[in-house]
């Protein structure tokens, strides 16, 4: 078993340029990027990458980087991916500090500028010293925030030009107390989905609403009915969420005009493939039914954007590992609560095994959790993300091999 003093070595050595990381993550910070837009943080990281002397491909999945860091031996052919997410919310800040965003409408609201800067941290560490054998894949991906990045860079042949025997993500967590880490060997992220509902009828004079079929009735009773879809027909021992998040009929200013027509939105959340379609198969059958009872017609549009977020029980377990051995296991929390929100990290996951970390920074107490207009990612805990990003490099892939304790 690594001693604790030896595996806390990278977060200890990156402290000493800990200053010039957070000058990093506020100039990220300063200019967020929109998803598949990133090319003035792409270059930043590029650049960075370069100047380490480290191997940089550019372009991959759009505005995708990858940084290859090869140990001072390879003779096992063991490859480790980490993955940093680049891109930024199409939000306005409301913070007032001197490294606000310079982009209208757009901010850095989920940390991922955080992210980047921990990868490149460790990037810094690992390319000075290399003390592992094999070769580590640094993976800055773009488009997280409802683009599929991760799914563009696969695509684009990510895996079979950079394999990984196992792949790591790490996300700030305001939730968590800063510098602790939380992980689950299963799932962490729900499935997302998306319907579209379309109601058909006949509009009118709302004084005549006899001598119509009112959509905008039919949406109600569609909004009330699809609340019982998990709680009539998931297990409570599982988890789902349907929520209807918008509804546009009619005109505000005409008081009196039942429209022809109403369009629902909202979105699913699963975290098992079946409980998944069962959703999918029966908001069709309760939105049609509901419908044709009131004479109507309803469409039903469901896209599936995001998979769970599934952690390996092997990876998620070495992490936690390697996360103890650097803080404690009193700050390591191993059967992290799953969200419902989505990642889509989950892509990558479904093609290498690995984990999916969270990085605890504090601050929800103070109302600023994630995609608050108010947010901002803790500069304190960057040491500690870069430094268990590389500490997973080294201990996966020790130059020596570990003697395991008796």
């Amino acid at each position: 078993m690594i001693r604790p003093a030896l595996a806390s070595m990278p977060m200890e050595a990156i402290r000493r340029f800990h200053s010039d990381l957070t000058a990093i993550r506020r100039d990220l910070h300063a200019h967020p990027e929109l998803g598949f837009e990133e090319a003035r943080t792409a270059g930043v990281v590029a650049r960075s990458l370069e100047l380490l002397g480290i191997e940089t491909e550019t372009g991959i999945g759009t505005t995708g980087v990858v940084g290859i860091i090869r140990g001072k031996r390879d003779d096992r052919g063991h490859t480790i991916g980490l993955r940093a997410d680049m891109d930024a919310l199409p939000m306005r800040e409301e913070n007032e500090f001197e490294y606000r965003s310079t982009q209208p409408g757009r901010m850095h609201g989920c940390g991922h500028d955080g992210h980047t800067t921990m990868l490149l941290g460790a990037a810094r560490y690992l390319a000075a010293t290399r003390n592992f054998n094999g070769v580590a894949h640094l993976i800055f991906q773009p488009g997280e925030e409802g683009f599929a990045g991760a799914k563009a860079m696969i695509d684009d042949g990510l895996f079979e030009r950079f394999p990984c025997d196992a792949i790591y993500a790490m996300h700030n967590w305001p939730n968590l107390p800063a510098g602790m880490i939380g992980v689950n060997s299963g799932p962490m992220m729900a499935a997302a989905d998306r319907f579209d509902i379309t109601i058909s009828g006949r509009g009118g004079h709302g004084a005549h609403a006899y001598q119509t079929i009112d959509p905008v009735l039919v949406a109600a009773h569609v909004i009330t009915a699809v609340q019982s879809i998990v709680s009539r027909n998931v297990s409570p021992i599982d988890s789902a969420v349907v929520s209807v998040c918008a509804m546009e009929a009619g005109d505000l200013q005409a008081m009196s005009v039942i429209p022809r027509e109403a369009r629902l939105v909202g979105t699913a959340r699963t975290f098992r493939a079946s409980t998944q379609d069962l959703v999918e198969r029966r908001l069709s059958e309760v939105v049609g039914s509901i419908a044709a009872a009131f004479g109507a017609t309803a469409t039903v549009r469901y896209r599936r954007l995001y998979p769970a977020t599934i952690n390996s029980v092997k990876e998620a377990s070495f992490a936690a590992d390697v996360a103890e051995s650097m803080i404690g296991a009193e700050h390591v929390v191993r059967n992290m609560e799953p969200s419902m929100g989505a990642e889509d990290f989950s892509f990558m996951l479904q093609r290498v095994p690995g984990a999916y970390l969270r990085l605890g920074q504090g601050g929800a107490e103070n109302g600023c959790f994630l995609h608050n207009p108010r947010y901002d990612f803790n500069d304190a805990v960057i040491p500690l993300g870069s430094g268990l990003f590389a500490a997973l490099v080294e201990r996966a892939m020790p130059l020596q091999d570990v003697a395991q304790p008796r």
